[in-house]
């Protein structure tokens, strides 16, 4: 397995492609209620992020607003899975994107290198000029401008969709 890619080198290639970034690093914050306090100081859509897979064993990252309400149990008509969706295991989730429970974010689209999972961002959230995600990392937020965010996905061989995914 690869070693996954750090901070640094997302930071590098968001500068190699000319993508503007705004980090905040701020202590550690493992779901959205935790990470609320940061909004004042951070503004912009704030995401969650949800790594799902269907019974073929195709992996899917469902990127929505952090309180956006996703139906997983009606999500796979939507993406195109062949089934309804489960959770992706932690383990599938190190291997393909290279983060942590915790720390899933788009931006893990660098890690992917592969091509196993299936980028969504939610078309709710794509309203939003500046979109926040963590840097591969749950100790930091990094903002980057909504069309830049795609044009990075799309750097890494990646085609992302965006979607209705959320209620």
């Amino acid at each position: 397995m690869p070693v996954p890619k750090t901070a640094d080198d997302l930071f590098r290639l968001l500068d190699d492609l000319n993508i503007t970034h705004k980090t905040k690093t701020h202590e550690p914050v493992f779901t959205v209620a935790e990470s609320v306090s940061l909004r004042d100081e951070i503004p912009g859509g704030h995401t969650k992020n949800l790594f799902v897979k269907d019974k073929k064993d195709r992996f899917f990252l469902l990127t929505v607003e952090e309180h956006a309400i996703v139906d997983l149990k009606t999500i796979h008509t939507i993406i195109g899975a062949s089934s309804r969706v489960s959770f992706g295991k932690p383990e599938k989730l190190m291997e393909y994107l290279g983060v942590t429970p915790g720390s899933v974010t788009a931006l893990a689209a660098i890690n992917d290198t592969g091509n196993n999972v299936t980028f969504i961002l939610d078309e709710e959230l794509m309203k939003e000029e500046i979109i926040n995600c963590h840097p591969l990392s749950n100790d930091a937020t990094a903002s980057i401008a909504r069309d830049d965010l795609l044009r990075f996905i799309e750097a890494t061989g990646h085609t992302p969709l965006v979607l209705k995914v959320s209620a």
